[in-house]
């Protein structure tokens, strides 16, 4: 019997935002798969928009397992996670640590087809896209809290909205000044836009 897929499902039990009141909980689970739509978006545009080749397939792949570990480890808030070095790199090597033990979970002529994305390379131009899509995702999580009129995320959504912009990736601002002003539109403006 192999865990790896059960223990991925498991998932959705990881909650986020914990040292954060919001109006709705968001889980692990959700947050992956927005965070592989908007990589995927990303890379469409950059390659479409500006012309630039990433591989998208394995963009959209790192971002759908970038938090996996985290059924293990459980979900560190922002806050401590980067703390400072030494607590950063403790949490990364505890994550490599769970994110091998997953690949463990699966049968042997599978671990080589998943080990790249469960491991991404951290220091490739489509692991950027990822985690400039995952800031996008905590970004949206911010507008959504406002919007609902909890203040609680207002600093956040200032310091992430700096953090994007820092990031210098034009597919990144293409895509906040293209597509996240609808975020803010309620479902009948979204469909008198249509």
């Amino acid at each position: 019997m192999y865990n790896f897929y059960a223990f991925l499902d498991r998932m959705k039990y990881i909650k986020r935002w914990s040292l954060m009141r919001s109006s709705r909980e968001e889980n692990v689970m959700e947050h992956s798969q927005q965070v592989a739509v908007f990589a995927h978006a990303l890379a469409v545009i950059d390659t479409e928009v500006f012309g630039n080749s990433p591989d998208i397939t394995k963009t959209v792949l790192y971002a759908l397992y970038h938090e996996c570990a985290e059924v293990m480890t459980g979900d560190l808030p922002t806050p401590i996670k980067y703390f400072n070095k030494e607590i950063h790199g403790a949490y990364k090597q505890l994550e490599d640590r769970a994110s091998n033990e997953l690949l463990s979970m699966l049968p042997e002529p599978m671990r080589k087809g998943l080990s790249s994305f469960v491991l991404a390379d951290t220091e490739s131009y489509e692991y950027k896209l990822v985690k400039a899509a995952d800031k996008l995702s905590a970004y949206v999580k911010c507008m959504e809290e406002l919007k609902s009129g909890n203040t609680e995320f207002k600093k956040a959504k200032n310091t992430i909205a700096r953090e994007l912009k820092s990031r210098k990736l034009p597919c990144l601002d293409y895509f906040m000044e293209n597509l996240i002003p609808a975020f803010s539109l309620s479902l009948d403006e979204l469909e008198d836009f249509h």
